[in-house]
This record gives C-alpha cells, sequence and structure tokens, in this order.
C-alpha cells in the first residue's frame, strides 16, 4: 500500500512539473473567417495553464453575442505528456458588413495578465440558407471548396509564379471520385507542370476551421508581357458522399452519393515591366540568379585541329526564355555553326539548370589569336536591379600551320640573289622505256552486251511499277487511311515507347492528342478546354461518334493519372488514340 501511495506521488508531481513547463497562453480560433451578414460565427478562447481566472472578453462592438459563454475543462495524460485546456465560447452575429477585428481578450494567471492575439473577420452580403439545413446540396457547398492559389501577385516579366490549385474537404463529409472538366489557361504566360508525385492528403484550415486538402495540380508561370493577366478557374465534377443523419441496422451512418460542379476562383497577376533605368545594351530578357562562363577546351593546337568554346549560362531563373551572348572571333579562326544544349529541370523552387552554346573552332594559320571577353546581364527581381557579369579574354596558340601572308609581304620588291648547285637540273629523265597501248575493242567486249541489254529487262520493270504507282495514286480512300495511320503513329510514337510506365504513358498520350490538334487546327490546345475543341472539330464537320471518342481518350489521360492501370490497358488507350486520330484525319 505504502508503494502505491509512493508511486502515485511521483505521479502527481511528474503532471504538475510538466503543467508548469508549459508556457502560459491564451488562443483565439474562430469558425470562420468570411460569413454571411445573415450567418453566425463561434469564438473560442482557450488557455492551457490551471489557476487561470478573471477572464475578460474584449469589446465587440461589430458584433452581437447570442450565445454563450459556455466554459469547458480537459486535461490528459499521453505517453508521459500532461496537457490541460481551459475553453471560453461565445456564438456572434455580425451586425454590418465589413472587415473587422476581434480585439485581444486577457485572463490572470498568478497576478500576471495574458492577452490573445487579435483576428481579422471578413463579412461579407446575406447567403442564401435552405429551409432544410440537412440538404445534402448545402452541406456539400459548405464542406468543399476549389481553391487557387498564387505564390505572386505582382512579378516582374519574366520572373516566375506559381500556381497550386488545391481541394479543401471538411471532415463532416467524403469525396468518391472525380473529373476535371475545364483545365485552366494561361494566356499571356509561359508555362510548365510541376508533376506531383500521387494525390496524398494534408491537415489544414481553409477561412480558419480544420479541413483536409489534397493539391490538385501545380504549375510554373512566366509573364511574357506586362499588365494584369488572369488565371481562369479550373473546374471539376465531383462525386461526394454526404451524411443522411440516420444510421443502418449495425448503427453505421448511411452516406448519400451527389454529384456536384465545383469551380476555383479567377485570378489576377499584375505583371511588373522590366526598369528602363540601368538596362544594360547586353540585356536579353534574362530574369532570375545566373552564374557566366566562357571557356576554351584546348589553349594550343596545330592548324586544322579543332577546339571547342563553350558559352555556359548556369542557375534559377528563366532559362528557357532568353538567347545566349554571342562570341566574337579573329577571321583567322573558322567557327562553325554553335550547337546548343540545355540541362534544365522545373522544380518546386523553378526552374534550375545550365544553357550551353558551343562553338566549334578550327585555326587555318600559324600564330596566337585572342578571342575577346563576352558581356552577359540579368534582372535580378529580388534585388530589382540589373546585373552585368563579363568572361575573360582567351588566348588560342596555334604552333604548327601555314604562314599569315600579310601585306607588306606581298607588296615586297626585295630582290634576292639566285644560288646555283650542281643539282639543279637533277629531275630530268636521261632514259626511257616503251610498251604498247593496244587495246581491246570495245563493240566485242562483256561490258557492251550487258549494257545493250540491260534497257530490255528494265523497261518491263518500270511499265509495272509505274502502273502499280497509278492505280495506288487514283485510290483516294486507301490513300488518306495510309496518311491517316502514318500521322497518328507519328504523333503517338512517343507514347508507344512508354507503354508499361503510367505516369510517362498519359502524359506522353496526352501530349500526342494535343500535338495533333494543333498541327491540325492551327490552334493552341493548351488555351482551349474540351468543349471549345468539341466545337472547332463539329466546324470541320467531324461526326459526333469521332469527336467524342476522342474526349473519351482525354478523360481516360486524366483518370489514370489517380488510379492503378494495366498495361492491358494502356495498350487498349493507345489503340483507341490511334484509331480516333486516324478516323478524324479522313474527315479533316
Amino acid at each position: 500500500m505504502r508503494h502505491k501511495i509512493k508511486y502515485i506521488l511521483i505521479l502527481f508531481t511528474l503532471m504538475s512539473m510538466s503543467l508548469y513547463a508549459q508556457e502560459p497562453e491564451l488562443v483565439v480560433s474562430v469558425s470562420k473567417n468570411k460569413l454571411g451578414l445573415n450567418q453566425r460565427l463561434r469564438v473560442q478562447f482557450t488557455v492551457n495553464k490551471q489557476g487561470a481566472d478573471n477572464f475578460k472578453i474584449p469589446n465587440l462592438t461589430n458584433f452581437q453575442i447570442v450565445g454563450g459563454p459556455s466554459q469547458s475543462i480537459s486535461q490528459s495524460w499521453i505517453n508521459g505528456k500532461a496537457s490541460f485546456s481551459q475553453k471560453y465560447t461565445y456564438i456572434l452575429k455580425p451586425l454590418k458588413k465589413g472587415e473587422f477585428s476581434i480585439p485581444p481578450a486577457s485572463i490572470k494567471l498568478n497576478g500576471k495578465t495574458i492577452t490573445s492575439k487579435p483576428i481579422k473577420i471578413i463579412v461579407l452580403d446575406p447567403v442564401e440558407i435552405p429551409k432544410d439545413p440537412n440538404d445534402p446540396n448545402y452541406i456539400a457547398q459548405q464542406n468543399i471548396h476549389l481553391v487557387a492559389e498564387i505564390s505572386k501577385s505582382s512579378p516582374y516579366v519574366g520572373e516566375g509564379v506559381y500556381v497550386e490549385y488545391r481541394l479543401y474537404v471538411s471532415q463532416n463529409i467524403s469525396v468518391r471520385d472525380f473529373s476535371y472538366t475545364d483545365s485552366p489557361q494561361y494566356n499571356g504566360f509561359w508555362n510548365q507542370e510541376i508533376k506531383i508525385n500521387g494525390l496524398s492528403a494534408k491537415n489544414g484550415k481553409y477561412n480558419g476551421e480544420d479541413y483536409r486538402y489534397v493539391v490538385l495540380q501545380k504549375a510554373l508561370l512566366i509573364p511574357t508581357k506586362s499588365g494584369k493577366l488572369t488565371i481562369d478557374p479550373i473546374k471539376m465534377d465531383i462525386v461526394i458522399g454526404v451524411p443522411t443523419g440516420r444510421g443502418d441496422f449495425f448503427g453505421n451512418p448511411i452516406v448519400r452519393n451527389i454529384t456536384k460542379s465545383f469551380a476555383s476562383a479567377t485570378k489576377f497577376v499584375n505583371a511588373k515591366q522590366l526598369p528602363s533605368e540601368g538596362k544594360p545594351e547586353s540585356f536579353n530578357g534574362a530574369v532570375g540568379d545566373f552564374n557566366f562562363l566562357v571557356s576554351s577546351s584546348r589553349d594550343i593546337l596545330k592548324s586544322n585541329e579543332t577546339a571547342t568554346i563553350s558559352v555556359k549560362v548556369t542557375g534559377n531563373g528563366n532559362l528557357k526564355l532568353f538567347e545566349l551572348p554571342e562570341i566574337k572571333t579573329p577571321t583567322e579562326l573558322e567557327v562553325y555553326t554553335p550547337e546548343q544544349k540545355e540541362k534544365i529541370s522545373v522544380t518546386p523552387n523553378g526552374i534550375r539548370g545550365s544553357v550551353t552554346k558551343n562553338y566549334t573552332v578550327v585555326p587555318q594559320y600559324k600564330g596566337k589569336y585572342k578571342i575577346p571577353n563576352t558581356e552577359f546581364s540579368y534582372f535580378d527581381p529580388k534585388e530589382k536591379k540589373y546585373v552585368t557579369l563579363t568572361s575573360e579574354d582567351i588566348f588560342v596558340d596555334v604552333l604548327e600551320g601555314k604562314e599569315l601572308v600579310t601585306n607588306s609581304d606581298v607588296n615586297s620588291n626585295t630582290k634576292k640573289d639566285i644560288i646555283t648547285t650542281g643539282a639543279n637540273f637533277r629531275y630530268i629523265q636521261t632514259s626511257s622505256s616503251f610498251s604498247s597501248t593496244e587495246k581491246e575493242a570495245f563493240y566485242t567486249s562483256n561490258a557492251y552486251y550487258l549494257l545493250l541489254f540491260l534497257p530490255m529487262i528494265f523497261i518491263p520493270i518500270g511499265i509495272v511499277v509505274a502502273k502499280r504507282n497509278e492505280a495506288r495514286s487514283n485510290d483516294i480512300i486507301g490513300n488518306k487511311l495510309r496518311k491517316a495511320d502514318r500521322l497518328a503513329k507519328k504523333y503517338l510514337s512517343q507514347a508507344k515507347k512508354q507503354l508499361g510506365k503510367k505516369d510517362e504513358f498519359y502524359i506522353a498520350l496526352e501530349k500526342a492528342l494535343h500535338n495533333y490538334l494543333k498541327a491540325k487546327l492551327r490552334i493552341e490546345t493548351s488555351d482551349i478546354s474540351r468543349e471549345k475543341i468539341t466545337e472547332l472539330l463539329e466546324k470541320k464537320s467531324v461526326d459526333k461518334t469521332s469527336i467524342n471518342s476522342f474526349i473519351e481518350v482525354f478523360n481516360s489521360c486524366d483518370m489514370a493519372r489517380y488510379s492503378p492501370v494495366s498495361e492491358v490497358e494502356m495498350n487498349d488507350d493507345y489503340e483507341k488514340a490511334k484509331l480516333v486520330i486516324t478516323q478524324i484525319d479522313k474527315q479533316l
């Protein structure tokens, strides 16, 4: 018994020490940061230490208290850690529209006053509240939010920003399935989608409330012009499981599935023009943070040997949207058209990597030649200024080769003495030998008879081939089929190489469909919706069945990224895409 009492005393001592170690804190939370004028708001103040008293609610001039205060105390001991909380809850009714702040509340603890932080509340126009608060459509609308978030609203032209599409779902309902009905448009931007490895749910807050969310898509956008640029919404149809408030025989809640359309809000980006003040003449549109290097593979060589002069830019920025500076070489060095190599990756931190331009140089004459320094300029959006980098001079030393003839050598009239030796005329032949030049007559040779009979062999073959080609050219339907089949194979070749790799295959398949439409309809398919594609194909008199098949393949690409797919299904989608391109091309 004495041991038990001792154990209990130690336990309470540890709990007291743990609670004492906590920093005293008064935290405020709200049920939502935005609400309609006719809605209610729950405000909760929580203190994490025992012994607090004399709680004082702030002066709420723009709200009316319609419920509370209600108090609750909770205390727990988990894995050797003690926790305590005392909560004061109020229900508030907004009195007018506008942007307001709930001032800090206060509470006393051991003679010391602790205060909460202020919190911002936005009151909007009254919202429509259904007569039946359990209406599944109303519940779905209140518990699911499709949101587009941008990393920066006022970038410079050429500076990268990110757009991220998130789907927020409350704990009260579940998402059973979803499909995209309209993809976002990025007019005025260079854009690159950032690959997301699987859809994983995370915990977060939306309007101050706890939600689960998943990142659906993410893209890097680089403004290519200044002014107000629009990011149109992404649209989806979502199948939602909504609780009905009833339970089954075993007490499990009965859920009703409904399908509802959602769209993210339209976003705007105000792209700023790059400053004209201080802009260097060598500036060619580079925006970011870069390094610059010009180097030679060889400094010493012989004539007709080759050296490679490399111009390389590395760093983080719009590497795909500017040209590298060109080097200037002496005329005595023969320079071939440069080869450009890119090693670039698009990451959540931007475009990183390097761009290199390699010049092949071949010297013609002996001597030492100078390749003068080269300038590269870029704009640094963080420092808001232009930076100019200058390479060092490069020298190429040609040790062997032809001497370079100068004007002074050509115009020189200096006479030189002729030196004679006994061997001056050693090259004269003093003896001869003769042989017969008589040859076999051509008309009696084998070559003559071979050339004589070859036309008689090839003329019938040529007639047969010509007739076959004529018949094939007259076969209009067959020619269209063969041409369409070649076209389908051309656009789908990359997808075929990725069969068995789900993500790479469906990305390549979707690009093939986009590139086909781009080539045939002369449109930028990344800027239009599936409805627009349907409309354009209908104008081209493509039948409804082919159009529907084409859109179905698009939808398969979207759905397959988020669900398991076998290689057999991938092969089926490939054959469907090949067939539908052939069908549409025949009609176009």
